[in-house]
């Protein structure tokens, strides 16, 4: 992250204090669009001023509630911090927290085998990586239960195809993971790995061929496609699925698997929620409470089990 406004100092400071305190603070693309807005309005004192903070609270075109909650929030607590170090700062309004009622989408199984089907199949031109990159990216989120910027931020290194293992750094909640491969998913990335323009151990695992990593919103695009490809109905922005939702359904099918397995909830809950990355349990009973509709019988399970283990869940965990 590069940053040239007045504030970048003091931002590079507080992203340091704030890891050293224990927050993961892995995306910090609201402090450079901060400092991108300080530079843009000439501002050339630390932190806002009452007409700036005013400025930087307005909702911006197709900025989602709870994005918009998340970019006021962060640089209110960093003119808070501010404050604390004697500069003056006018501190944003935060907005009433959003609450969000969405309902992910779990893909069936036989609606998994004709995505992935389509992820093979789709026309791509043949000069983009895609085709190369589209029948692994999402074969991997889904059968490792990543968060798409998790795939993405892959490198070589942290690829470990021989003992069939991957290393997820720099999560969402500040600690790396080791997550086993299936014998398909080492398969189809040992053909992959076949077409890397590059081997370096620090270079992307999906990589452009100018050597940069894909951004999300890319993915996204081709997922969308595979959809319309695959028959899979799109309610519309912000109604999915979503490249996420392949997460959601790793979670309900691997919950439901060990069920059936005869796994006691008391053993495989823990157990899904170090896999994905969770800091609580409360987050995953969360993430499992959703899917209610579809696996009425096991969700009955959980409920035995989770209502006296917790009793109370944090919203917006299970992400």
């Amino acid at each position: 992250m590069k940053l040239s406004g007045v504030n970048t100092y003091l931002i590079e400071q507080y992203i340091a204090f704030k890891r050293n305190m224990g927050y993961a603070l892995s995306d910090t693309y609201t402090f450079k669009m901060f400092d991108d807005f300080t530079i843009k309005n000439e501002s050339t004192s630390v932190g806002l001023t009452k007409e700036l903070a005013d400025k930087w609270i307005e909702k911006r075109p197709n900025e989602s509630d709870v994005t918009r909650y998340k970019r006021i929030n962060d640089i209110a607590n960093f003119c808070i911090y501010l404050n604390q170090l004697g500069y003056q700062s006018c501190i944003p309004r935060t907005p009433k927290k959003y609450q969000s009622t969405f309902t992910p989408y779990i893909f069936s199984k036989e609606e998994l085998k004709s995505f992935f089907t389509a992820c093979d199949t789709i026309r791509v031109h043949r000069n983009s990586n895609m085709k190369y990159i589209l029948p692994v990216v999402f074969r991997v989120i889904y059968g490792c239960g990543l968060r798409i910027n998790e795939a993405l931020s892959l490198k070589n290194k942290d690829v470990n195809l021989d003992e069939g293992y991957i290393m997820v750094r720099e999560t969402k909640n500040g600690s790396d993971r080791i997550l086993p491969l299936s014998d398909s998913l080492i398969t189809i990335c040992k053909q992959y790995n076949l077409h890397l323009s590059s081997n370096g151990s620090e270079d992307y695992f999906f990589i452009q061929w100018n050597g940069s990593r894909y951004a999300s919103d890319t993915v996204y695009k081709w997922f969308r496609k595979i959809l319309w490809e695959a028959g899979i109905s799109h309610g519309g922005k912000g109604l999915g699925p979503r490249v996420h939702d392949l997460r959601h359904s790793f979670s309900v099918h691997s919950l439901a698997e060990m069920s059936r397995k005869g796994m006691d909830l008391y053993y495989s809950l823990p157990i899904l929620s170090k896999y994905l990355g969770h800091n609580s349990l409360e987050a995953t009973d969360k993430y499992v409470r959703l899917t209610s509709d579809m696996y009425p019988e096991l969700i009955q399970d959980v409920n035995k089990l989770c209502s006296y283990l917790f009793p109370e869940v944090k919203p917006n965990e299970a992400h």
